[in-house]
């Protein structure tokens, strides 16, 4: 078969990219577009090899207050390669239909440094493939601050419910068996 000089950097380009989303996770298969941002969140390419905590979010919960304590989590353990994804979500009716509010309440009201996409489905049949993953390596979320502490190979090592705090030593725990995890 010959391939013409035009063609070759197509070619290229389609094998890398097989080969990238056979590399991929299933959990990372996907792209989420970034909070207040015209930018997209690649999952892969931001997330593969990495250790990882997901959390469904919503401003208007009581468990609102979390976000703190995920800074705090994401403070402690960037260094150490950890990320944090927050999604938030009205699933539980409980987030701002206006992208600005929600980011007012997260960069604003409590200094999130950590990723965050714009308002997403997390439950069930219109849930977002991240999340129908999530649910399908363990289970779905319950109520809003569900937090997943994924390995470097993109598994789900433990769930945590809203009323585990982000400092809980379970969840630390977790979280750094997720750093030791190899990719």
């Amino acid at each position: 078969m010959r391939v013409s000089l035009f063609a070759l950097p197509l070619v290229l380009l389609a094998f890398t990219a097989s080969v990238q989303a056979a590399e991929c996770p299933m959990l990372l298969q996907g792209e989420l577009p970034k909070l207040r941002s015209k930018e997209t969140i690649n999952l892969c390419e931001q997330f593969a090899g990495k250790p990882l905590v997901v959390v469904n979010t919503a401003s208007f919960c009581g468990f609102t207050s979390q976000f703190e304590g995920l800074e705090a989590l994401n403070q402690r353990y960037r260094n150490q390669g950890l990320e944090i994804l927050g999604v938030p979500s009205d699933s539980f009716k409980q987030e701002s239909d206006d992208a600005e509010e929600t980011a007012k309440v997260c960069y604003v009201n409590y200094g999130v440094t950590f990723t965050m996409s714009e308002t997403q489905p997390v439950t069930g049949d219109n849930a977002i493939p991240l999340f129908k993953e999530l649910t399908r390596q363990t289970a779905a979320p319950r109520w809003n601050f569900f937090k997943y502490v994924v390995d470097r190979k993109g598994q789900v090592i433990a769930r945590f419910s809203s009323m585990t705090k982000p400092d809980d030593p379970e969840l630390l725990a977790a979280v750094e068996k997720a750093i030791a995890s190899k990719p």
